[in-house]
């Protein structure tokens, strides 16, 4: 329920860490989009992905493998974990795998790549650990749609300019290519994580949990038989053991070890930044979050058109899988409603009381939903 949320304290003069996703469904992200302009909210998006220690590490290292081609992300890991309610588990309230889970890798394919995607197509299978997640316990399992259990997901994407390095001009294809992996039943993988990128000059790989970066150069001028593979001594490797945060971040010693946090330190470091952001405003600064409300926007989107995209004989049989409507309360598709309404916010004078008469009912509602 973050759109709702957001909706309802953005008009504040407040800071917000929001948890990702910042919408489940398209009509959550139009609703953000219209009352954006009018918040008067600091905002920062809880993407802690970016702050990996082995992550950050190759977004450093992006600059030296020359223009980006390919970028490969893969997460072969356990099933989801139990969560209150079993929501993580629901398509409905989640927005599916590919929205509540994926939003952190879309968040980084644009990152890494500095582009946006412009085309997508996703293989996807459903309800393969249907015993697992005790659907059959559900009192209405007929009618239940199990979330995405693994996917592929190819992306294009294209920075719309004409300063992007064109390789020669016989190349047939000058965009950056992306593939997403994911399988949620894969518990022992040697790698949790895997994050590739190739350049024309070179590759970098980051992997975890062993939280580990390695760089590679191409062959230059050392390869000269061009009919055997190229020498060991013609390419280069370096590795960077990322374990040792003092080799990736500047401020390693003012994070307490005992304030770590998961992910490998990322949260902590999420939260000095927002402290940072916070101090910079009180200093009569700008607000700057690290992830901004439109980048979590994007994310979502780029999530909801993958689903959108499924290309998959069985998939044409879940009528109710795209587009997801989300699960919500009458007050809060009430909340969404107004926003989208744009003749009412023209004709109707008294707009923000409207407004803040279905935030008021929407606390209401929740109370009576707790007790």
């Amino acid at each position: 329920m973050h759109t709702p949320q957001l909706l309802k304290w953005g008009v504040h003069d407040i800071t917000i860490l929001v948890e990702k996703p910042v919408a489940v469904s398209e009509k959550q992200v139009l609703a953000l989009k219209a009352a954006h302009p009018n918040f008067r909210a600091n905002i920062c998006v809880g993407m802690e992905y970016r702050f990996i220690p082995a992550i950050n590490k190759l977004l450093q290292l992006i600059p030296s493998v020359g223009t980006i081609k390919k970028i490969s992300i893969r997460e072969n890991r356990y099933p989801f974990l139990s969560k209150i309610a079993e929501w993580n588990k629901d398509v409905e309230k989640s927005g599916d795998t590919l929205v509540e889970k994926c939003c952190h890798f879309f968040d980084l394919f644009r990152l890494i790549s500095g582009q946006e995607m412009t085309w997508c197509v996703s293989k996807v299978h459903r309800g393969l650990l249907w015993d697992h997640y005790g659907y059959d316990d559900q009192e209405h399992k007929e009618d239940v749609i199990p979330i995405i259990d693994s996917a592929y997901v190819l992306l294009d994407f294209d920075d719309n300019s004409n300063t992007v390095e064109k390789p020669n001009k016989h190349s047939t294809h000058h965009s950056t290519l992306g593939c997403l992996e994911l399988c949620m039943f894969a518990e022992g993988s040697r790698h949790q994580e895997e994050i590739i990128v190739t350049g024309m000059k070179g590759r970098v790989e980051a992997y975890l949990p062993e939280n580990k970066v390695f760089l590679y150069h191409r062959p230059t001028r050392l390869w000269t038989d061009r009919s055997k593979p190229p020498p060991e001594e013609s390419f280069s490797e370096v590795v960077y053991d990322c374990s040792d945060l003092t080799q990736v971040y500047e401020f390693a010693a003012d994070i307490p070890t005992m304030h770590s946090g998961y992910h490998y330190c990322s949260t902590a470091i999420e939260w000095k930044y927002l402290i940072d952001a916070i101090e910079e405003l009180k200093n009569g600064n700008s607000f700057v979050p690290k992830v901004s409300l439109d980048d979590g926007i994007k994310a979502v989107e780029m999530g909801i058109k993958s689903m959108a995209n499924i290309s998959s004989n069985a998939e044409a049989e879940l009528p109710k899988i795209a587009p997801i409507t989300a699960f919500s309360s009458k007050s809060s598709d009430n909340l969404l409603d107004l926003v989208l309404n744009a003749s009412m916010a023209a004709n109707n004078a008294n707009v923000a009381d409207a407004f803040m008469r279905v935030i008021d009912a929407c606390d209401e509602e929740y109370k009576v939903n707790v007790a």
